[in-house]
């Protein structure tokens, strides 16, 4: 029985010691705005407090088995006690205490890194494998190097400019069966052409007809031609031919012409 009332007894004494902390923990709330603290060693006190709050919630976030809407909410829960801090370490600089905001360490996340964030907002832990915010922070591949004028010339040769192309004895052959069907397509092209010509004339005129350039004119036929003696041939023209006697006088008339035409000068008549 001795043992048993010991126990109570320690039960006893541990839940009355409890309810003395509840009691003191009551009466030393963090005051709700920093601005109400007028000492610097509670705002202190108080800044130090919600430091070690943040702490052990970001050691939580670590875990990714605690879910989406558990990670979420601690994630917002940090990012409220990290506003807070700020308020209070804005108030102990205006009662002349030091300015956290300048020699404060930066917020690192457990492997050395700053803390990512969009807009103050930040992410902890597990919170940046969430659906949407991976995304949110997924850099873009760099840019390939630009090769320089000397880096691109190293790979210019003959075969660059289309000078080897022959050599593989691919296109020459592709090249010749192109064009043997063109010229083929030509043809039966000139031909229907033709046709649909000759076609659409009902009367045939020896004059219309075209001249073949490649008949050769026998010398039976030919009546303009007359054989001499020696060996030459003479023509025989059938309109006047003009003498060298009558060009002249035709070319000094036209220049008499022309000069009293510049000059202003009236031909008399004869």
């Amino acid at each position: 029985m001795a043992r048993n009332a010991e126990k109570a007894m320690t039960t006893l004494a541990r839940w009355r010691a409890a309810q003395v902390g509840e009691i003191d923990k009551h009466k030393k709330r963090r005051p709700y705005l920093a601005s109400e603290c007028k000492s610097l060693y509670a705002c202190e006190k108080w800044r130090m407090q919600i430091i070690r709050e943040i702490a052990k919630k970001v050691a939580q976030i670590q875990n990714a088995g605690l879910g989406e809407f558990r990670i979420r909410d601690l994630n917002d829960e940090i990012n409220k006690l990290l506003r807070e801090k700020r308020h209070w370490e804005s108030q102990i600089k205006e009662l002349g205490g030091p300015d956290y905001s300048k020699i404060g360490p930066r917020m690192l996340d457990h492997e050395g890194k700053e803390v990512p964030g969009n807009r103050g907002y930040k992410y902890f832990g597990a919170a940046k494998e969430l659906p949407g915010v991976r995304e949110l922070f997924e850099q873009e591949p760099p840019p390939p190097p630009r090769k320089t004028r000397a880096e691109m010339m190293k790979d210019i040769d003959a075969d660059y400019y289309g000078y080897m192309d022959d050599d593989d004895g691919i296109i020459i052959p592709l090249e010749m069966a192109a064009e043997k069907e063109a010229i083929q397509r030509s043809i039966a092209e000139y031909k229907a052409k033709k046709e649909e010509k000759l076609g659409k004339e009902t009367t045939s005129d020896p004059e219309d007809e075209e001249e073949n350039i490649y008949a050769v004119q026998s010398d039976d036929e030919d009546d303009n031609k007359k054989d001499t003696g020696d060996g030459a041939q003479r023509y025989t023209a059938h309109v006047p031919v003009p003498s060298q006697q009558d060009v002249e006088a035709a070319l000094l008339r036209r220049r008499k012409q022309e000069l009293m035409e510049k000059y202003g000068i009236t031909p008399m008549e004869t």
